[in-house]
Parts: structure tokens; sequence; C-alpha cells
């Protein structure tokens, strides 16, 4: 029994480790696209790719994966018994940010879509540091568990 639930363990993790790298790939690629798309010139043929390519990287892979991410994630804290552990619970808090970072995402490239330009691309491009950061902290909490 005990080797068929250690067995479990490294699949659901093999899937969490798979999954959050689909989603930070695409976390990573979003704002830069809109950096690109807010580039092309309002209503053109260039400015209505980007709304495309933004659309096909939600749906395709980067709402995918949060998914895939959370069930994975949440399986192998299961499987493992981690809920009582203070790192588990400090990740689980950047993942939440993370995850509210990706819903950001999906509304600002909503209003790219509608023309509304909020940010600069120099704003952008300091936003697409945050999943980077937030990766740091994330892998040190679940292979350090410091706490």
């Amino acid at each position: 029994m005990q080797e068929t639930l250690s067995m479990l363990y490294l699949w659901l993790k093999a899937g969490h480790v798979i999954f959050v790298i689909f989603w930070m790939a695409g976390l990573f690629m979003l704002p830069r696209y809109f950096v690109y798309h807010q580039e092309a010139e309002p209503g053109s043929a260039e400015a209505a790719r980007w709304i495309d390519r933004e659309a096909k990287l939600r749906k395709i892979i980067l709402t995918p994966s949060l998914i895939m991410v959370w069930i994975f994630g949440l399986a192998t804290a299961f499987s493992i018994g981690a809920w009582s552990q203070g790192w588990l619970h400090a990740k689980l808090l950047f993942v939440l940010g993370l995850s509210g970072y990706h819903g950001w995402l999906v509304g600002y490239a909503k209003k790219l879509a509608k023309g509304e330009r909020v940010l600069t691309g120099k704003q952008l491009r300091l936003l697409n540091e945050i999943p980077g950061l937030a990766a740091v902290v994330i892998v040190i909490l679940a292979v350090v568990k410091p706490f």
C-alpha cells in the first residue's frame, strides 16, 4: 500500500511540475504580447492578430494550465498530508497571488481587445517580472521548506 501511495505521489508531483512550467511560460508570454499589441496601431490588422494570439494563449495554455496546477498541487498536498505545514500555507498564499495576477492579465487582455490602453509598455515590462519573483519564492518554499 505504501508503495502505491509513493508512486501516486510521484505522478501527482510530476503533473504539478509539468503544468507549472506551462502556466509560468504563459504568464511570462502574455504581458510581452501586450507590449507588442500596444505598439500596434489601434484597429489595425496587426492589433487584431495580437488580440487573436492573446486569446489563444489564454484559452489553450494559460487557463487550462492554471486549473491543472491547482488540481495536481492540491492532490499532491493531500497525498503527503502537508496541510499543517507552514511552508505550504505560504506557498498557497503566493500561488493565490499568481492566480489573481492571471485573472488580472485576462481582464487586461479584454480591455486591450476593446482598444483600452491603460498601461504603458514600460509598466507592462515591469509587470512581467511578477511571475519570476513569485516563482523564486514558491520554489524555495516547496524545496527548502523553511518552516
